[in-house]
């Protein structure tokens, strides 16, 4: 019989992938010793059994029936007892933490009988009727898909009948009258009675965790965090301990260390008289740990125990869920906990500074992906502002949007290209897809461990919380500052989520001192004096000494080039000669291609060549005695022409002033409509440019070839590689080389620079070229993978049209886990990769391989090339920085880590 539950005895934080993360750290704090309430943890592998099937195991309930026994008989007490009743919590518990997407329900095991044992045993009535109406808000919501305003407007009124916003001011009278409303609602909405049985309460429960799983936010999240969709949730089963028994009790989050900054310290939140939800809900704000003290001093002393106990034992940051019952501690929680950018460079430096792990282990902590966000713009410390008001500085970065109350909407207006700030007096999972589509996220209510702050810092999303004296009315869609002005919905603002300030309309931004670092415009002393810096400074060293894959850039002008290279790059990957052919060079193209005879177009093309010849001088000075692979000129020669709507809207303005279309415009026109192509993608471009056209890229070489001649005469070192696009067949890269090796004779005999050697090779970005790769090895001295294309021709499908068009639907329904084309699909394309780069070196083992395609700056794709063995990536200049550290994680094998 498959085993579905397990014991905390029976359990550890190995087992993350069966228990969940929530079971694995609750069985690990319980083999500490740390008190835990008794509990019990089902299985990933039951939830992945009740979605396939529809239905939990049959052997489940009789499983789950043993373990709530073992529970009764530990601590005295029957689930369902009408005089002192065993109460239970159902929560969920992924693998990897995704807070507030899945359901949770408290109090399990009150009904009609036992909630007035309850009241009883503990002499507390308004404690016994709060638990009651908490059940039976979350059951009706969580299990019973009824509309939590529902619930919440009946709360609401009973507040408002008493003249208050507070729940605590509700007694035990107000307490029945809700209770009696909540059960009304119930049989309304389903046409049945909320459930008396317990064990139903318990089984629907898990039931609604499991389905949970696949909720449209649960979805929306793993989507955003890039976790698997076929992991499934565990469930734990755990005691229920009370921190709304009174002044004495209460709840918290805390964190060993602070999440947004990473400064060492007490952080977090409590709550008196209180359960777990209200305070990731926000909807009261928090007192500090550091006031905790204050009103609990044994408790809170134990706390900071434990969580330096913990610390010491994850080696990490740990983020910590509590409860105090009555003056005594539980533990409901822990995990490592999530951070911002900026935290995660610097505790991870703290953490090998205090000797808790290696090197190695603090590149795992860290990704490329919270590199980019270090390197986003700030705001001008010296720009004119307008404070309007300030909360908690829950998660860092400047922000700038209109002010917009709705999530719909927030996500509505950002598919518009309008920025938005999303406005609410807290958050709740529900308002996951206006967070996601918001530049930043500011709420009124709630503080540093609410669900706003805890799933942006997750996203790298700037948030401020607990602007308390913001009044956000998001019926209205206004918000009132302090001196009674009302903002609208649609006016500026500008949040900064390192401070917690909130300003009134834009503020300027600049670049941050991550970037500056990059830029080398920072000091030795500089770098050593700002921590952030100092810690980005470390850890791309320690990636640097630790990478196998060099990382070179995409650039097409001397400046491009020079800022990647300070950015780290070891050369150029990818130069698009077609860029230089734009702008005032515009007409020179337009002249070959309406070229009639041999002499027109060779007068076109030498117009060209000293163009680009000063286009490569620049470049090849820049990276000097670095690579630079320039991709001779891949599209259709048509792009560089007005379009057939273009011409045709001409015709019709010609035509109603009654005048005719100009010779030139004649002579475009017919250049457009012989042209055209059904589609451009798959028509005359790249090496067949230069077959069909005589004389094009021996010109482009020519170009090439002469600026490293004339570097090299002026003593630089320049190292030109010459790589030809679109190649399908071997035959067609061979009558090319001969013609650039050609040149190259020529140029070496003109100069007297022997540039005889230069390399020649070609983009593998066709299937065929992927599935030939050995024979096309036999003339290609290098390969680099244009996975751009190759992602469009192995799917068969255009990126400009398909995007808009169905991409959104296929994510829903898991056909893409994530765009194709902006991670590698590496079971297709990269099978592409594998494929070719494998056959090339068999041909030719000194082979170069690289990838030029815009996954050579992703963070997951750079570990697919550090795995297939290719000797570089190459990515746009700003990408650089991301793409090293990448390497270096990659070449550590941190791939296995759970730090996401």
């Amino acid at each position: 019989m498959t085993k579905f539950v397990y014991a905390l005895s029976e359990g550890n934080r190995d087992l993350k992938d069966l228990l969940g993360g929530k079971g694995a750290n609750l069985a690990e704090m319980h083999n500490m010793g740390l008190p835990v309430p008794p509990s019990f943890t089902i299985t990933t592998e039951a939830c992945k059994a009740y979605l396939e099937k529809g239905s939990e195991p049959e052997e489940l309930a009789q499983q789950i029936d043993e373990h709530v026994e073992r529970i009764e008989a530990e601590i005295g007490k029957k689930l369902g007892d009408p005089t002192d009743p065993l109460l239970v919590s159902v929560r969920s518990g992924a693998k990897f933490s995704m807070p507030g997407m899945m359901e949770t329900v408290l109090n399990i095991g009150l009904n009609d009988e036992s909630v007035q044992g309850l009241a009883t045993v503990t002499e507390n009535p308004r404690f016994a009727y709060d638990s009651y109406r908490r059940l039976l808000q979350m059951f009706g919501k969580t299990v019973l898909d009824i509309d939590g305003e529902k619930f919440e407007s009946v709360l609401d009124q009973a507040k408002d009948a008493k003249g208050t916003n507070n729940d605590l001011d509700l007694d035990v009278e107000d307490l029945q009258k809700v209770v009696e409303k909540f059960k009304e609602i119930i049989a309304e909405e389903t046409g049945t009675p909320f459930p008396q049985e317990p064990k139903e309460q318990l089984l629907e429960a898990m039931r609604a965790v499991f389905r949970s799983w696949n909720s449209e936010r649960a979805v929306l999240y793993r989507r955003q965090e890039r976790i698997p969709a076929d992991l499934g949730t565990a469930v734990n089963v755990c005691t229920m301990v009370f921190g709304n028994l009174g002044m004495d009790s209460g709840t918290g989050v805390a964190f060993t260390r602070d999440p947004a900054s990473g400064s060492q310290g007490v952080y977090g939140d409590y709550l008196q008289n209180a359960q777990g939800e209200d305070v990731v809900a926000g909807i009261r704000n928090t007192m500090s740990l550091a006031d905790m003290e204050g009103v609990d001093k044994n408790a809170y002393d134990e706390l900071m125990d434990i969580m330096s106990k913990l610390e010491e034992h994850y080696k990490d940051l740990c983020d910590i869920e509590f409860t105090v019952q009555n003056e005594k501690l539980w533990m409901l929680q822990t995990r490592v906990g999530k951070r911002t950018a900026e935290a995660a460079f610097k505790i991870a430096c703290q953490l090998v500074d205090e000797g808790a792990i290696s090197e190695d282990e603090a590149l795992s902590r860290v990704n490329g992906d919270q590199l980019v966000q270090l390197m986003f713009p700030r705001f001008d410390e010296g720009a004119t502002k307008e404070l309007i008001g300030h909360g908690m500085n829950a998660s860092p970065g400047a922000a700038v949007g209109e002010l917009c109350f709705s999530s719909p909407k927030a996500a509505d207006l950002a598919e518009q290209g309008r920025k938005v700030i999303l406005a609410r007096r807290e958050t709740n999972p529900d308002d996951l897809v206006g967070m996601i589509a918001a530049q930043g996220i500011l709420t009124s209510r709630g503080g540093k461990t609410s669900h706003a702050a805890v799933v942006a810092r997750g996203m790298g999303k700037t948030c401020v919380c607990g602007a308390e004296e913001l009044v956000i009315d998001v019926a209205a869609e206004t918000m009132t500052l302090p001196d009674g002005t009302v903002m609208k919905a649609g006016e500026v603002v500008s949040i900064n989520g390192t401070t917690g300030e909130v300003f009134k309309g834009e503020v300027p931004v600049v670049d941050p001192p991550v970037v500056k670092y990059f830029e080398g415009q920072l000091s030795e002393a500089e770098i050593e004096e700002d921590e952030l810096v100092r810690a980005v400074h470390r850890v791309m060293s320690i990636a640097d000494a630790k990478r196998r894959l060099k990382v070179r850039a995409n650039a097409d002008t001397g400046e491009d080039a020079a800022r990647a290279r300070r950015f780290g790059a070891q050369g150029i990957g990818l130069c698009r000669t077609e860029h230089m052919f734009l702008g005032d060079r515009r007409p020179f193209v337009e002249k070959l291609i309406l070229a009639e005879t041999p002499e027109e177009k060779k007068a076109a093309l030498d117009a060209l060549a000293p163009l680009q010849k000063g286009d490569f001088i620049e470049i090849f000075e820049a990276m000097d005695g670095l690579p630079v692979t320039v991709r001779l000129l891949d599209p259709p020669l048509h792009e560089f022409l007005p379009s057939q709507i273009e011409m045709a809207a001409q015709a019709a303005v010609s035509q109603a002033k009654g005048t005719d279309m100009t010779d030139d415009q004649k002579k475009i026109m017919a250049a457009v409509e012989r042209m055209a192509e059904q589609n451009p993608m798959l028509g005359l471009r790249g090496v067949r440019l230069g077959i069909v056209i005589p004389g094009l890229f021996e010109m482009q070489a020519t170009a090439i070839l002469e600026a490293a001649a004339e570097r090299r005469k002026a003593g630089g070192d320049p190292k030109p590689e010459i790589m030809i696009p679109l190649v399908a067949a071997v035959q067609e890269l061979e009558i090319m080389k001969d013609a650039i090796r050609e040149v190259a004779d020529q140029v070496s005999e003109s100069t007297g620079v022997d540039l005889r050697d230069t390399p020649i090779g070609t983009m593998i970005e066709l299937p065929r070229a992927a599935v030939t790769a050995a024979q096309i090895a036999e003339s290609a001295e290098f390969f680099s993978f244009g996975t751009n294309d190759l992602t469009q021709t192995t799917w068969g499908f255009s990126r400009d049209d398909v995007e808009g068009a169905f991409f959104s639907r296929y994510i829903e329904r898991g056909i893409f886990g994530v765009s194709p084309f902006e991670t590698l699909d590496v079971t297709g394309v990269g099978a592409m990769v594998e494929m070719a780069a494998k056959a090339g070196r068999e041909t030719r083992p000194d082979i170069h391989l690289g990838v030029c395609g815009e996954h050579g700056g992703d963070p997951a794709s750079v570990h697919f090339f550090e795995e297939v063995g290719l000797d570089y990536v190459s990515c746009s200049p700003f990408r650089v920085p991301v793409a090293r550290l990448e390497a270096g994680r990659a070449s550590n094998d941190a791939e296995g880590s759970d730090f996401r």
